[in-house]
C-alpha cells in the first residue's frame, strides 16, 4: 500500500523550483506534499501530487529529469507524543527513516468532527512492508487515493 512520490532533480541554477511547480500547475496537478534537500551541485525535489502520472509525465515532457520511488504515509497520532510514539513504533521494527517530510494538506478526521491530522511521508528500510508493520500498531497509512482527495 505505498505511495508514490515524484524526485526531481535540479542539477543547475537555470532549473528553478518555480519552475516545476508552474509546469505542475499548466496540467492541474496539485502538490500534497514537497522537500527541497541540497547535495551538492544539485537539489532533489521530492514531490507528492494527487496525480503522479500526468504530473511526471508533465515534467519530463518540460525537460526535467523525474522519477518515482515507493514510499510511505501515515497519521500521525492525535495524542501528545503522538509523533514521538510514530517513530518509536519504527524503531522497535527495526526500520531505519531514509528520509521524511510533512504533507502541506491535512487529511480529514470524523473522529475530530472534521479537524486535520497531521501526515508525514516516509521512505524507510528495513522491512519488506512497512506499511504493514504500521497498521498492525494501529497506525493509519494512506493510499495513494487517500491523499490524492486531500
Amino acid at each position: 500500500m505505498s505511495i508514490k512520490q515524484i524526485s526531481v532533480i535540479l542539477d543547475d541554477q537555470s532549473a528553478k523550483l518555480s519552475k516545476v511547480a508552474e509546469v505542475l500547475a499548466s496540467k492541474n496537478a496539485d502538490m500534497r506534499a514537497l522537500t527541497v534537500e541540497e547535495s551538492g551541485n544539485f537539489r532533489v525535489v521530492r514531490i507528492i501530487a494527487d496525480n503522479v502520472l500526468w504530473a511526471t509525465s508533465a515534467l519530463w515532457e518540460a525537460g526535467f529529469t523525474a522519477n518515482t520511488a515507493d514510499v510511505t504515509a501515515a497519521e500521525v497520532p492525535n495524542e501528545s507524543g503522538g509523533l514521538a510514539k510514530l517513530l518509536n513504533i519504527i524503531e522497535r521494527a527495526g526500520m531505519e527513516i531514509k528520509y521524511m517530510y510533512p504533507v502541506l494538506s491535512r487529511k480529514k478526521s470524523s473522529a475530530l468532527g472534521g479537524g486535520g491530522l497531521p501526515v508525514v511521508v516516509f521512505k524507510l528500510s528495513g522491512s519488506e512492508n512497512p506499511e504493514e508493520v504500521l497498521k498492525v500498531e494501529g497506525i493509519k497509512v494512506l493510499t495513494q487515493g487517500e491523499l490524492s482527495s486531500l
